[in-house]
């Protein structure tokens, strides 16, 4: 799915303040240019992962993320709170501060264990300077984040379903984007 479009697009502004919808593309455009790091700074983005685990508890945590191919994409160790929920229940939510908009995306984390996957993403994860391998079904590297637990790594695929955008700068605004997957 190389282009993510919406199905349907709302606006928020419940306020009366007269803003317009903004495209899906003025969220889009952002995941994919904040791809990368910073030597200085670490990633370009700073994303959040919310999973509820199967007692009902709320959870989060900040993760690294690739935007690659409409979808989403993290990782995790097996043994974390985050990968425990997800196995449990596979909804999630992802947020970020992008340059001008506050985004929260809705959706579901699957595991990815599919070889030809696992290569594209080990290959966009080492382009941007963390040298992963695949082994067997997850990944390894010399290092990872510390919350994201010792390898191996779970590759997960974050499906959007729904995002949320507040605008950050200028004129203001909110927009809700739904996408059938």
């Amino acid at each position: 799915m190389t282009d993510l479009e919406p199905t349907e697009t709302a606006n928020l502004d419940s306020g009366g303040y007269g803003t317009d919808t903004f495209p899906w593309s003025r969220a889009r455009e952002q995941l994919i240019a904040g791809l990368g790091v910073d030597d200085d700074k670490g990633p370009a983005l700073s994303y959040f992962l919310g999973t509820v685990s199967p007692g009902g508890r709320p959870h989060s945590a900040g993760i690294g993320a690739l935007w690659d191919d409409g979808d989403m994409y993290f990782t995790s160790g097996p043994g974390t709170r985050k990968s425990r929920d997800l196995a449990a229940n596979a909804l999630c939510t992802l947020s970020v501060r992008l340059d001008d908009l506050d985004l929260v995306l809705d959706g579901h984390a699957d595991r990815v264990t599919d070889a030809p996957t696992l290569d594209r993403l080990a290959d966009r994860y080492r382009d941007q300077g963390w040298p992963a391998e695949v082994d067997g079904a997850a990944f390894t590297a010399p290092y990872s984040a510390p919350s994201a637990g010792p390898a191996p790594w779970y590759l997960y695929r974050f499906s959007i379903t729904q995002g949320v955008a507040l605008s950050i700068k200028g004129s203001g605004g909110a927009t809700r984007w739904r996408f059938r997957r």
